[in-house]
C-alpha cells in the first residue's frame, strides 16, 4: 500500500510539472520608475519588494518546479498588479503610502519570501530607515518617529 500511494505522488508530481502556469518568466520593460529619494531607498526595494513589485524579477531555479512555480507566478502576478515600480506613473494602483503601511506593520515582505530571500530581511534600523526613504520617496511624511 505504501508503494502505491508513493508511486500515485511520483506520478501527479511529475504530471503536474507539464501544466503551463508557472512558466512565463518574463520581464516586460521598464516604462518609468519613481525619483527614489536615495540610492540608499532603491537598494533597500531592491532587495525586500523589487521580485514581486517590478519588472526586475529574479526568477530562482526552483520558479521553474511546480506546485511552487505556480505560487511564484501568482505573488509576482498580484505583486505587480498591485505596487509595480516599474509602472511607476502609469498603472492606477501605485500608492506608495500602502506601500510603507504594509511593510512596516510586517505584512511585506511575506514570511515565505523570506525563507527562501534571507537577505530580503532588514534589521531593524535599515527597516526604519527605508520607511523615512519610502515617505520620502513617495510624499508622504514619515510618521514613525
Amino acid at each position: 500500500m505504501k508503494y502505491k500511494i508513493l508511486g500515485i505522488v511520483i506520478l501527479v508530481t511529475i504530471a503536474i510539472q507539464f501544466v503551463p502556469y508557472g512558466k512565463d518568466h518574463s520581464n516586460p520593460p521598464v516604462v518609468a520608475e519613481p525619483k527614489w529619494d536615495s540610492p540608499k531607498t532603491k537598494e533597500y526595494f531592491v532587495r525586500a519588494c523589487a521580485d514581486c513589485h517590478s519588472h526586475k524579477t529574479k526568477w530562482p531555479w526552483y520558479s521553474n518546479i511546480a506546485p511552487i512555480s505556480w505560487l511564484n507566478q501568482y505573488d509576482v502576478e498580484e505583486g505587480r498588479e498591485h505596487f509595480n515600480v516599474s509602472m511607476w506613473g502609469v498603472q492606477k494602483k501605485n500608492e506608495g503610502d500602502e506601500a510603507k503601511e504594509e511593510f512596516q506593520e510586517g505584512e511585506m515582505p511575506p514570511w515565505f519570501y523570506i525563507i527562501a530571500h534571507p537577505d530580503a530581511k532588514l534589521s531593524e534600523s535599515e527597516t526604519k530607515e527605508f520607511m523615512k526613504g519610502l515617505a520620502a520617496t513617495f510624499g508622504e511624511e514619515d510618521d514613525e518617529d
